[in-house]
């Protein structure tokens, strides 16, 4: 990826990392400019809200079966995917984040 494009993309990249209203707005913006870059921090981000919501409503779920409260750092997942993600988008790197970065990728 050119460098041209990663500089271009690089502030609807970070703003996708910013909540899941984050990423519906950047979405929105890169439509008109389809950035490459862009496009691609905007569906790790969307994988990773979406991981850190059901990783969410299953430590919930495991919580009030087992009563074990400890399984409630489980809910973090998500923000943790994110920052790494964001990180990523800051330095202009094109890496998927762990476990879930290629989920949903046609080959």
């Amino acid at each position: 990826m050119e460098q041209s494009t990663i500089d271009e993309g690089k502030t609807m990249a970070i703003i996708s990392y910013v909540t899941l209203i984050g990423t519906l707005i950047a979405f929105i913006m890169n439509n008109s400019k389809n950035n490459e870059f862009a496009k691609f921090h905007i569906g790790q981000a969307l994988r990773a809200w979406i991981t850190g919501f059901v990783i969410g409503i299953a430590a919930r779920i495991l919580i009030s079966i087992t009563g074990v409260g400890l399984l409630s750092f489980l809910g973090y997942a998500g923000l943790i995917l994110a920052v790494i993600g964001l990180m990523n988008a800051i330095n202009g790197k094109v890496e998927k984040i762990p476990l879930v970065g290629s989920i949903g990728e046609s080959k």
